[in-house]
This record gives C-alpha cells, structure tokens and sequence, in this order.
C-alpha cells in the first residue's frame, strides 16, 4: 500500500471521525475513516447493530453529525427499543432531526434473478434520507438481507461495489453490518476487499464465561492495533478494552506515596511507596492483607486523592464495617466520593469482562490509586497463565497513567511463603509478605519486604498489630543475648528483663 505523506516528508493518515465508543477510537488512532464506508462483520449477537447505533447517536449529539440508520430487518419500532437498552433515545434524536430511521422491508419472492437486479431504488431513496438532514454519518444493518434471495454471485458482486463506491461518492461516513461467512470474513467473501476499514466482531463462549472480541482486519491508509480487544456491552453501550498485551510503559514517576502506616513506611525507606508503582501483599489467611490494603486506601483519600476499591471477596458494607473495628474509617471517604468500592463474584462474568468493567471504572472516577483484593480469588475463573496476563494488561494500563496499584494475594498454608498461586510477584515492583508464626503457643504477625525496585528498604522481619487504632508496627526487641522477642515474650521482657531472660531461651 503506498504510503500517504504530507509535504515534509512524514506518513499522514486518512482523515478520521470520532466513533465516541470508549476504546475504539484508541486504537484505531482516532476514529473511522471520514467519507469512506466501514464494514463491521460478524456473528447473531456479537453487537453489530448496536455499534452502529452508538456510532450514529455519537455523532448527532456529541459532533454535530446528523445520522441516517436503514434497518433491512428489524422495523424502526424494535430498532428504537433495541437502542434504549443502551440509553440511547433514538426518538428523541429524530425529533430535533439529528436522526432519519428508514425500514426497508424485502421480500425475497419479489427478488428475481433477471440479471436486472438494481440498487437504484435504494440510493434515491438513502439519498432523500441524506439530504433531508444533511446527514454526515450513515449505517446500513445488515447488507445481507438486500440479496437474500440472489444466487448470482456476479451481480451481488457488481451491486455491492456499486454500493461502496455511491456512499463514497456522497461523501458520509457510513457503517454496513455484515453477517459472518462460514469460510470468509462475510457471506459474500467479497465486501472486505471494497471495504476501506473491517472491524470483525466474535462472540464465544470460554469456560462457561461469554467473551466479546473485537479486531481491526484491514485498515486503508491509517495505522492501526492488529490483535484481538476484548469489549463489554452493557447498558452503557460498547465498551472496548485498549489493551492487548504487556507493554512498557516510560511514565516513571519518583514521588512516594505513604503506605498509610508510618511503621511500613519505614521499612521502605521512611517515605513509603513509589507513586504509579505496582505493590503485591501475600501470605495466609488472617495475616492482615485486607486491612493494609484498607488503611492504605483511607491514607490517600486523606490525602485529598481518589481511590477505587476492587473487593472480589466481601461486599461494600462489610468492608467498611470490618475495617472500622480496626480504627480505620472508609465511610469518610466514601461520604467525600474519594473512595468507591466495587464489589463482584469473581463468577459474575469472565476476565475480558472483569477487565473491561475494571478499566472503564478507572477511566470514569480517575483515581490515584487502585487497590484490588484479592487477586487471587480470580483463578476461580480462568487458569494462573490467564489471570497472570489480564493483571499485567490492566496494571500496564494504570502504570501509564501514573495509577499506584496494590492488590492482595492468598497464599495457602505450609506452602512456601515467597510465592503466591497467582505467579504475578515478578510483575510487581514492592512484594510485601505477611505470615502468622506460631510462638510458644502464640500467633504473631510478622511482615517482610521481599523486594522493593529502586529503593533502599529494610531486610527485617517486623512484628505488627492490628489495633482499635489500625496497623501497628513495634519496635524490634531483642533479650540480652540478641534473640529478637515477640508477643507475649516481648512483654514479659519490658516488665520484668531479668525474669524474661531464661523464659526466652
């Protein structure tokens, strides 16, 4: 393809209109292209006309871009309820004549194979629909239905290419909807090569979980990402996830932010986490995982910031009741919208979902930090290699836009302490692990920094509480000898060291 290059000599894309769907436009740099047409093919239910329909009320409420949508199928009745389902109020837009929807109704015993197949009918009648609004953008739903009853290949092929070139040579920016072929991209096997942009929609069905994907086949003129995006649709319309695999991001910031316990902060370096950093806690159950991750959440709404809570194991109200047992007030930050919480069964959907929803969370409340507990209960869904991989795309994602990430990891007893059963330790820049260790008939909780990249930390193993007043670290005691004494021993030893001597042997 040869390449388009302004007069200094750099590549120049096709000029382009913004779809308003989240994620499409990122990754197809900008939009699709403008006064060209798109063919959008895919499988029953895979959400093609609902994108088209985004497409078109993006434009006439967002762009100024009046839009014409032609069903072939479904009648303008079930195409209006069909879009409210996404709060779209295609109704309205057509009373303020943003919006013309036409019902061609076919009938397939009226479509002969005479050799004298035309269009012509259609384009007088898409063209009045045009010009009656002065419509930019234009979505025909779906293209199979106007040959349904045709066998001859070498017409469907001719009025076809007759189609694409009218809706370029009318200058809209249009969509056509396209029914998956068993061997090809569509039916026809030939749309997509008279087509200028292919997007390819798949609905499948992995573990019992339904998955939506969406790919960019060919894009004429314009860079574009090439691999499979996973997408949601809700009733916020489509959803598309701009991410595909791990990426490097250079946003490196050296600002810290404080882990909310000063004893932590200590231990890393006196001044806490890196800002944009990807933190890990592991160990067993009961080690205080949640509540590190809950005091840390409070300190940066403290802090003026926002913070969104992703709990995959307890529900709001639960959350903010356990933790104010322990002196740690999140209803404050929540009253103060500083704080939301998300709360799933890890079962509710699969991980393309659970990333999708994860990202547009992030992408609408704009926090500082996010803090995900427990990572871990997502392998109830998906194998260590799956969960390992959408971790990594969503915290490459947060990582470039200066997003601090803590998540909490489940680690099973007597298993080894420095690893966790998601495998995603090597992902992260701060590994803190928790245990309880059985002493004398007492358990302690004790933490460890196993790694902090680009920070001097402490190489200690450091006994804390969990207080009415939080988290509390204490002090290193050691008996005469130098032994390091904890819990019942330590306080033997500060009320009477001589009498605590022997017992801590």
């Amino acid at each position: 393809m040869p390449t388009n290059r302004s007069s200094n000599g750099r590549s120049r894309s096709v000029p382009k209109v913004p779809t308003g769907i989240a994620g499409l436009d990122e990754i197809t740099a900008g939009g699709l292209p403008r006064g060209r047409p798109t063919l959008v093919c895919g499988g029953a239910g895979c959400g093609k006309t609902l994108l088209a329909l985004q497409f078109l009320a993006q434009g006439a409420a967002q762009h100024g871009e009046p839009g014409v949508f032609v069903s072939f199928e479904e009648t303008s009745a079930e195409i209006t309820e069909n879009a409210s389902s996404i709060g779209i109020d295609l109704g309205r837009l057509a009373a303020r004549r943003r919006l013309v929807l036409d019902h061609v109704h076919l009938d397939r015993s009226e479509i002969a194979e005479t050799g004298a197949y035309s269009l012509d009918g259609l384009f007088l009648r898409l063209g009045e629909a045009i010009d009656s609004i002065r419509a930019k953008r234009v979505a025909l739903d779906t293209i199979e239905m106007l040959f349904a009853g045709l066998e001859n290949d070498a017409i469907v092929r001719a009025e076809l290419r007759r189609l694409f070139t009218w809706l370029k040579g009318r200058g809209v920016t249009a969509i056509v909807t396209a029914e998956r072929g068993v061997e090809g991209l569509t039916r026809h096997g030939l749309e997509e090569f008279v087509s200028d942009c292919v997007i390819l929609l798949d609905h499948r069905v992995i573990g019992q979980h339904a998955t939506r994907r969406l790919r960019i086949v060919k894009y004429r003129g314009s860079r574009h990402a090439t691999d499979e995006f996973p997408f949601v649709l809700d009733d916020r319309g489509i959803t598309v996830v701009p991410i595909t695999e791990i990426g490097m991001s250079d946003r490196v910031s050296t600002q810290r932010v404080s882990s909310g316990v000063a004893g932590l902060d200590a231990m890393l370096g006196g001044r806490g986490y890196y800002r944009g950093s990807g933190v890990l806690m592991s160990g067993t159950a009961g080690t205080g995982k949640s509540t590190l991750a809950a005091q840390f959440a409070a300190a940066v709404c403290a802090s003026g910031q926002r913070c969104l809570y992703f709990a995959f194991e307890e529900f709001p109200g639960a959350i903010v009741r356990n933790m104010n047992a322990a002196g740690i007030d999140l209803a404050k930050g929540i009253r103060r919208k500083r704080l939301q919480i998300h709360a799933a069964r890890p079962t509710a959907c699969g991980l393309e979902a659970h990333l999708t929803t994860m990202t547009r969370l992030v992408n609408e409340f704009r926090p500082a930090a996010v803090v995900i507990d427990p990572i871990s209960n997502l392998t109830t869904i998906g194998t260590i290699g799956e969960v390992k991989s959408m971790l990594s795309r969503f915290m490459d994602y947060l990582k470039s836009r200066g997003i601090t990430f803590l998540g909490t990891a489940l680690t099973v007893g007597g298993h080894n302490p420095e690893a966790t059963d998601v495998g995603v330790s090597s992902l992260m820049d701060t590994w803190l692990v928790l245990q309880n260790n059985d002493v004398n008939g007492e358990r302690v909780r004790v933490l460890q920094v196993v790694k902090a990249r680009g920070m001097k930390h402490s190489n200690q193993v450091r006994e804390f509480l969990l207080s009415d007043h939080g988290v509390v670290f204490l002090d290193i005691e050691r008996d005469t000898e130098g032994r390091v004494l904890t819990g019942a021993r330590r306080s033997a030893y500060q009320t009477h060291p001589s009498g605590a001597r022997g017992r801590s042997k």
